[in-house]
């Protein structure tokens, strides 16, 4: 099946979860009529907003809902799995419409595909990243008294269609995270693939190997390609 790529670029959280929830129930309506359709990857750079999963604790939002605003910061509960995280500039937020069933994979295994994307991309600039059982998403300085998250994970699944997907940080500075508890962890913290480098990726170079990890670790079929 083929997968086409969509670039917002910069984008507002709302118009792009609409974008998405469109293409999402397409999608699962056209698996219901046993349609085939393309699958679809979103990459955007969102402007400042906090976004509370299903599993939220509104207390990880540490200032007020018109503090937020003052500051130019949306606020939006969704629908994808998780706790609270940040998206903004800096940080491309990447969706993949997918139907799994028709990949053969379930969950479990999407989610660590989704995972191995971002460790990838971190090896591909000579960068050490993995995992931390009990804590989603994607870490460096993994054994030390503080890891750090390079790439959060939260997803939505229906008959094995999904949306939601991966935040990952290019130049995003963790100072931008001070809005919240990321993910729930006070003793985590966040960083960015600029800052563990010590010099600037351009959006345009991440999101390059970005789109390549994906192609391997999916097995995808650009459309056009």
């Amino acid at each position: 099946m083929d997968t086409i790529i969509i670039d917002n670029g910069r984008i507002s959280y709302a118009d792009s979860l609409k974008q998405q929830t469109e293409l999402f129930e397409k999608k699962l309506e056209d698996k219901r009529d046993g349609t085939t359709t393309p699958d679809y990857l979103i990459f955007n750079e969102h402007n400042p907003v906090v976004t509370l999963g299903l599993h939220a604790h509104e207390y990880n939002v540490l200032f007020p809902k018109d503090e937020l605003q003052k500051a130019g910061v949306d606020l939006f509960n969704i629908n994808r799995g998780g706790d609270v995280t940040y998206h903004g500039p800096g940080q491309w937020t990447i969706y993949p419409i997918f139907d799994l069933e028709e990949m053969g994979i379930g969950i479990k295994e999407y989610v660590r595909r989704l995972e191995q994307v971002s460790i990838d991309t971190m090896a591909y600039f000579g960068l050490p990243a993995g995992r931390i059982e009990g804590a989603s998403g994607v870490w460096t300085h993994i054994g030390s008294d503080f890891p750090r998250k390079v790439c959060a994970v939260g997803i939505k699944a229906s008959r094995y269609i999904t949306m939601h997907g991966i935040a990952f940080n290019v130049s995003t500075s963790p100072e931008d995270f001070h809005w919240i508890n990321p993910c729930g962890f006070t003793d985590k913290g966040v960083t960015s693939l600029t800052l563990e480098l010590g010099h600037s990726v351009s959006m345009p170079e991440a999101k390059e190997v970005l789109l390549d990890a994906f192609v391997s670790v999916f097995n995808l079929k650009i459309s056009g390609k």
